[in-house]
Formats: C-alpha cells, sequence, structure tokens
C-alpha cells in the first residue's frame, strides 16, 4: 500500500489516516500433535500438555484440527469467480475538523476501470477522531493484474483543498481448467463432455454444474442415475474435487423440434450454449465461474442426407426385417430424387429398386419404410443406397448406414 498527499503547494503532513483492508473469512486452526508411548520416557507428559492446550479438541487432543479460527495472516490468493471484498477506513487523526470529504474506490482491470464506491456523495464534516467508513463487493470476472485505487479529498478549515491516493495491487488466479469434446450421434443429437480440474491448493465443494443450452437445443443432463423417485449423483453424496483432481460431466443436447425439421438450419458452427459452475471453498466462500458460449461444427451432411429413424437390434437370419429412413433436403433448391438399392454379400434389400420418390423441397424431409433381410450371421453393415438427383444427374451413395445383430434362430440338434 502506497499513499500521497497533495495540496497546490506540494506535499503536507496528513490531517487523515486512510486504511484498506481486505474481508476474507478465518481459517480453522491447526497444531501438530506430539504423541508417545506410556513407557517412553516423556511418559504422560505430552498427553498433558495436549489436554491443556486451549487450542486442541476435548477428549480428541490428538487431531490436527482445532476449534478455534485463525484470522488470515496474509493477503491470501483471490480466484475467477470469487467476489473481493474490501473494508475501506478514513479516519481524522488531527485536532481540527476537515470538510467536503469524499472517498472513492476504482478498480483498474486490464480492459476497464471501475467504481466500487458505496456512494458517491460528500461528507459535510469529519471531526476530530472520527472515521468514515466503506465496505466495497466486487465479483471478479477477469484474471490478471488489478489494481485497487482509493482515492481521498477534503477541506481544510483554512480552506485548503487536499487529497491523496492509496494503491493495493493485487493478481486474479484461474481456479478451474475447463475442457470441451463434442460428440455427434447418428441422430441430432450432441453430447458434451465436460471436464472440469481444479487447479487451486484447496479442495472445492461443487454446488452446481450445469449447462445452459442455446435457444436451438434442449438438454437434458446424464450425471445421475434413477434409483426409484429419486436420482443419485455419480459422484457420490459428498460432491468435493481435491486440487488437480478432474470430473467429468455429460450432458445430451437434442434440437427442439422447431430447427429439427429444418435440417439446413442446423449446419455450420452452431451455438450449444455456456456451462454455470458453482462451487465453495473454505466455510462456505462461494465462488461462480460461466464459460463464454460454446461453439462446435456440425457434421456436414452435403445436399442430402440421410439417417435411421427406426431400426432393430437383432434380427433373425434370412428372415425379412424392417428399417424406417428419414432423407431430407439439405440443399437450397429442390430435388427430385430416384432411389436405387444395391445388394451386398451379406444384406439383401427387398422392394422395387429404380423408383422415384417424387420432389423434396430445401429443408423437407420424407420418412422411407424399407424390407431387407441378411444372409450372413454376425454384426452385419447395412449398405448399398443411392439416391439420384435427376434435375443434376448426380447420384449419393450411402454405406454403412448402420449395424444389425444376425443370429440364427435355431439350433441343430447332433443326434
Amino acid at each position: 500500500l502506497t499513499s500521497q498527499q497533495y495540496s497546490p503547494n506540494g506535499p503536507i503532513f496528513a490531517s487523515l489516516a486512510f486504511t484498506v483492508m481486505r474481508l476474507t473469512k478465518p481459517t480453522l486452526f491447526t497444531n501438530m500433535p506430539v504423541t508417545c508411548e506410556d513407557r517412553d520416557l516423556p511418559g504422560d507428559l505430552f498427553g498433558r500438555l495436549m489436554k491443556e492446550d486451549p487450542s486442541t479438541i476435548k477428549g480428541a487432543e490428538a487431531l490436527m484440527l482445532g476449534e478455534m479460527l485463525t484470522l488470515p495472516q496474509n493477503f491470501g490468493n483471490i480466484f475467477l469467480g470469487e467476489t473481493f471484498s474490501s473494508y475501506i477506513s478514513v479516519h481524522n487523526d488531527s485536532t481540527q475538523e476537515v470538510k467536503d470529504i469524499l472517498v472513492k474506490a476504482d478498480l483498474q482491470t486490464s480492459s476497464q476501470r471501475l467504481n466500487l464506491s458505496a456512494s458517491n456523495n460528500t461528507v459535510t464534516e469529519l471531526k476530530p477522531e472520527s472515521c468514515i467508513d466503506d465496505v466495497i463487493h466486487h465479483e471478479v470476472k477477469e484474471i490478471g493484474t488489478h489494481i485497487l485505487v482509493c482515492a481521498v479529498s477534503y477541506t481544510t478549515q483554512a480552506g485548503e483543498k487536499l487529497y491523496f491516493r492509496k494503491f493495493f495491487k493485487f493478481q486474479v488466479l484461474k481456479p478451474l481448467d475447463v475442457k470441451t469434446k463434442f460428440y455427434n450421434a447418428e441422430t441430432d443429437e450432441v453430447f458434451l463432455e465436460a471436464q472440469i480440474q481444479n487447479i487451486t491448493t484447496s479442495p472445492m465443494f461443487m454446488e452446481k454444474v450445469s449447462l445452459e443450452p442455446s435457444m436451438m437445443y434442449n438438454v437434458t443432463e446424464l450425471n445421475t442415475v434413477e434409483t426409484g423417485d429419486e436420482g443419485t449423483s455419480t459422484f457420490g453424496k459428498m460432491s468435493y474435487l481435491q486440487p488437480m483432481d478432474t470430473r467429468q460431466y455429460l450432458y445430451c443436447l437434442k434440437p427442439k423440434s422447431e430447427f429439427a425439421e429444418k435440417a439446413g438450419v442446423i449446419k455450420g458452427v452452431t451455438v450449444i450454449g455456456k456451462l454455470d459452475i458453482v462451487w465453495k471453498t473454505n466455510l462456505g466462500e462461494k465462488g461462480r465461474l460461466q464459460t463464454s458460449q460454446l461453439q462446435r461444427m456440425a457434421p456436414g451432411y452435403g445436399d442430402v442426407r440421410l439417417s435411421l429413424e427406426m431400426i432393430p437390434d437383432t434380427v433373425n437370419l434370412e428372415e425379412p426385417f424392417d428399417i424406417t429412413c428419414k432423407i431430407t433436403n439439405c440443399s437450397e433448391r429442390t430435388m427430385d430424387l430416384v432411389l436405387e438399392m444395391c445388394n451386398t454379400r451379406s444384406i439383401h434389400w427387398c422392394g422395387v429398386s429404380g423408383r422415384q420418390l417424387g420432389k423434396v423441397s430445401p429443408s423437407a424431409s420424407l420418412s422411407l419404410p424399407l424390407k431387407l433381410l441378411s444372409s450372413v450371421q454376425g454384426l452385419q453393415s447395412i449398405s448399398g443406397l443411392r439416391l439420384t438427383d435427376t434435375f443434376l444427374k448426380r447420384t449419393y451413395e450411402y454405406d454403412d448406414i448402420a449395424q444389425v445383430c444376425v443370429v440364427c434362430p435355431y439350433m441343430s440338434r447332433e443326434s
């Protein structure tokens, strides 16, 4: 902390004392218990000393954790998302009354300067041995160097206007390391994996980790296990994150019906939403962190997208089964489509190949029921569909659309 007091004629003797202190919660006192066996030379000396120590817990003197609280011995660390609180006091140390006192507190960051004063009104007078107190709060939203600038201006009895300042410099650190991964399902669903690592030196209680989706999506959290009527967290009842530990959170996003029907809307770079993380540290001090809008590159489907709406998991060997395909026009023009079905070594299509599907408008889709069978057991890949646009004479090939397990419905008995 540095302070300077000025008048138009240069530095003068300070009439007011300025105090700035950070407000933090205390910590639990810890001691270092020293014990020995009764047959050792000290005997029960250490035990008696610990019982007489007022900081130990009665009946559990050997525990390091005590019943007393310790006031902060240093400034400590300030992390992004926490609330910075400071106590400001201006005391009149002189024997004369001063007038028109104005106390200002600004916080200078790398990008902006913020006024934190609760009131910008001028105090009419301050008598000797009197003080002006103020408590400021600020939710820290930037990392890096911060400077708290406190300034006081006042007028002496002689009518001379004076002012002085104090500078309080501190660093804001990053508490969490957040990494995200996107997984695109065969349907329009998107799975988001958020990896959150505690990079502080103390454990955290993770109060809430949620995903606020954008207007295009509905979100489902996949971080609980349903047990009866209630859901149990996959992380257990005590949601603590130890220093340098990492935890994975999973979310499923599904396009809303008004967007899912228009496949051309969901392409390119899309905004998924943002993560909202709330945690608590020492004695319940709360921190909150919101990520910027998460974006992902939607998979490219070309002009025509073919997806599956219905397919069985298991089918019988050489028995026909049904699937339902969905064909979506992702281009900006109307398409006239023709469907061709090509047999493979194991997959055989049932029906007429080369049939007309009709015209499909931009962003429109149609459902197409198909029948096929497999002549080979095991996990078989469904392939061989061809769509031809008669306007441009362009053919779109679709192989490895999905996989199905083919089993034999009977077992031959050896006589």
